[in-house]
């Protein structure tokens, strides 16, 4: 992996792990920042591997297909 994309992937971590707060208006904002940042990490993530597969066109529907893919997943597992 490039370090590019190794510095992104450990920003999106280091943004989700700042998150605890004992007021509840708090948590609610934590909780959709939370939402936010795993469905953008998870379409970076998924577009990064995407894009290390196949050639040509197949690289781009690869990338697209990692996008929306990896989106989906980091949404489903932060957004609860």
């Amino acid at each position: 992996m490039k370090k590019p994309a190794v510095a992104l992937i450990l920003a999106g971590f280091a943004l989700t792990a700042c998150q605890s707060s004992s007021d509840p208006s708090v948590r609610a904002h934590n909780a959709e920042f939370g939402c936010m940042a795993g469905t953008i990490g998870g379409a970076i993530v998924g577009g990064l591997i995407g894009s290390t597969i196949g050639g040509g066109t197949g690289r781009i529907i690869g990338t697209a297909v990692g996008v929306g893919g990896g989106g989906f997943l980091g949404n489903r597992l932060t957004c609860r």
